[in-house]
Order: structure tokens, then C-alpha cells, then sequence
């Protein structure tokens, strides 16, 4: 699914990541955890393409098989929009939308039929317990209503891997758990691969793996 080696980062002469190595299977959940700076969302955005590792000849990252490495940003973007799903922090969701057209974006944007894509968009808010807010708009949805819509969101294109960024660190602990649990949930059913950086202990306890990052290394 994923394999990652060699990959490096360096910010204004400053070492962020000293040469990580990681592979991650179909199906797994893995958490990036670890003290604040120590290179966690920075690994997550080179990983999922968002950024890009310094240039080493023995690098790779390979996603699906595909090597996105020196790509054109043009083909990085297609590429992203077909293959990954993103959930982040805040929702990030566009207030002048509804649900459900926040959800249907990223499809669009890869030119897929209007029809199937709101049938699928519905599917999944069905699927995430929110279809009755579908014609809502995200200043009408709780917070945990808007991470779920971000989730349906970050799955309209069938992603082969999803990553979070800090999921569920602008919610209150009851929807926080929730959102935990629809991970595995989709886990479970669709066999949803899901790479999450997080602070929070217990969906890190609940992974199926945990990546501990300190000093810009991975450490057992």
C-alpha cells in the first residue's frame, strides 16, 4: 500500500526528518504519535504527497504501487484526488455548500457523472449516520456532524488510503469517540486503510500500529 524509504526533510538548515522508513499494509490504521515538533504532520504531508522530502537518490515513496516522486504538480494533484482522502483538524468544509455538496467536491473535481456522484455521496452519508443533513449547511451540523460530512468527503473518490491530521483534537470527548470508532468501522467494512497523526492516547492504544516519532527518527 505504502512503502516509504529513506525520506528526509530539512527546514531553514534544520533537520525535521532524519531518514524514515515505513511500509503500511491495506486495511491497517497506523498512528503517528510523539512529542509537538517532532516531525509528525510533516512525515503525514510527505507521505500523501502534500509536500515534498528532500531530493536523495536513495529515496522512494511508492502509494498503490505508483511513485508520485517527480511528478509535475499537475499529475501530484490527480493523482491525490484519485488515490488519498484527507480529514484534518478543522472540517475545512466550505460554509456556502451543503453537506452534501461539500462531499460531492473532490469527485467533481475529477470529473465524474453528477448523478453517481450524489447517489454515492448520500450512500456514504447514509452509511455515517447523517443523510438528514444532507441539505444542511456546516453552520447548521455540530462538530462532530462536520468531521463526519469531512469523512464522507475524504471517501467520494474510493481513496486507497485516507490520512488524518489531527482528527478529532476540535471535538468534545463524546463525538471524539465516535469519530474513533467510524474509523474502524469503515475499517471493518470497506477495508479502509487510514494513516492518522494524533495526540490523543486512546484512539493510539486502539491502532492497529503506532509510528513514535522523537528527534525526527522513529523510535520502537
Amino acid at each position: 500500500m505504502i512503502t516509504a524509504k529513506n525520506i528526509q526533510k530539512t527546514f531553514n538548515n534544520a533537520s525535521v526528518l532524519k531518514g524514515i522508513d515505513v511500509h503500511i499494509k491495506q486495511g491497517e490504521i497506523v498512528a503517528i504519535v510523539g512529542p509537538s515538533g517532532a516531525g509528525k504532520t510533516t512525515l503525514l504531508q510527505i507521505l500523501s504527497t502534500l509536500e515534498k522530502s528532500d531530493e536523495h537518490l536513495n529515496s522512494e515513496l511508492t502509494i498503490n504501487n505508483i511513485s508520485p516522486i517527480g511528478l509535475k504538480d499537475t499529475k501530484i494533484a490527480a493523482f491525490r484526488n484519485q488515490h488519498i482522502g484527507f480529514v484534518f483538524q478543522f472540517h475545512q468544509l466550505l460554509p456556502e455548500f451543503t453537506a452534501l455538496e461539500n462531499v460531492c467536491i473532490p469527485a467533481y473535481i475529477g470529473g465524474k457523472k453528477e448523478h453517481e456522484v450524489k447517489d454515492r455521496a448520500l450512500e456514504l452519508l447514509d452509511f455515517l449516520g447523517i443523510k438528514n443533513k444532507a441539505h444542511q449547511k456546516p453552520n447548521q451540523l455540530s462538530g462532530g456532524e462536520q468531521q463526519r460530512v469531512a469523512v464522507a468527503r475524504a471517501l467520494i473518490n474510493q481513496p486507497a488510503i485516507v490520512f488524518a491530521d489531527e482528527p478529532s483534537g476540535n471535538l468534545d470527548t463524546e463525538s471524539a469517540a465516535n469519530l474513533h470508532d467510524l474509523f474502524f468501522k469503515l475499517r471493518d467494512q470497506f477495508h479502509q486503510t487510514f494513516v492518522i497523526v494524533t495526540h490523543n492516547e486512546e484512539l493510539a492504544t486502539m491502532a492497529d500500529r503506532k509510528l513514535i516519532l522523537k528527534d525526527g527518527n522513529l523510535v520502537n
